[in-house]
C-alpha cells in the first residue's frame, strides 16, 4: 500500500470500528445544533474523494448519480438511510481507495481540472487532491466523534 492510501485508510478503517455497535438509527440522528448525521458523513467522505479524485479528472467514477447526489458536497441527509444503504457506503469506504491505489499505479489523470476547494485549497492535479483528502477526511472523521458523543 502507498503512503499516501494508508493515510486516509487507516483513519476510515478507525472510524468503521468506532460506529461499530452504533443502530442504523442512531446513525441517522441529527443532533440540536448539527447540520448532519453519522451515515451522510460517512457517505460524503466517499463521494467527495470521487468527485475530487475522478470527476475532477474527467474519469468513472465507481459511484453511480444517484450515490453523488446523494452525498455531494452542499447535500444534507434527505431520508432515512437503512441497513443496505449502510452495507454499500462501508464496502464503498475501503474499495474506492483500493481502486485510487491501483489508479494511481495505471492512470497519469491526464485531464484534471484545476479548481479551489472551499477551504482555499488549490488543486491542479491528481496528486494534489490525493493529498488534500486527509485534510478533508480529517475534518468529517471530527464531526462524526463529536456526533457520536451527542446521541
Amino acid at each position: 500500500m502507498t503512503k499516501a492510501i494508508e493515510i486516509i485508510k487507516m483513519p476510515r478503517l478507525h472510524v468503521l470500528k468506532a460506529i461499530e455497535g452504533l443502530t442504523i438509527e442512531q446513525l441517522n440522528i441529527i443532533p440540536a445544533g448539527f447540520a448532519n448525521n453519522i451515515i451522510w458523513n460517512l457517505g460524503h467522505m466517499v463521494a467527495a474523494q470521487q468527485g475530487v479524485c475522478y470527476r475532477r479528472a474527467g474519469e468513472a467514477t465507481m459511484i453511480d448519480e444517484d450515490f453523488w447526489n446523494t452525498f455531494k458536497p452542499d447535500s444534507k441527509p434527505e431520508r432515512f438511510y437503512d441497513e443496505t444503504d449502510l452495507e454499500k457506503i462501508k464496502e464503498l469506504f475501503i474499495s474506492t481507495l483500493d481502486q485510487l491505489e491501483l489508479d494511481l499505479v495505471s492512470k497519469t489523470f491526464p485531464n484534471y481540472t484545476r479548481f479551489t476547494t472551499r477551504y482555499g485549497a488549490e488543486l491542479s492535479s491528481i496528486q494534489d487532491a490525493v493529498s488534500f483528502l486527509p485534510f478533508h477526511e480529517g475534518f468529517h472523521i471530527g464531526y462524526i466523534f463529536a456526533l457520536k458523543r451527542a446521541l
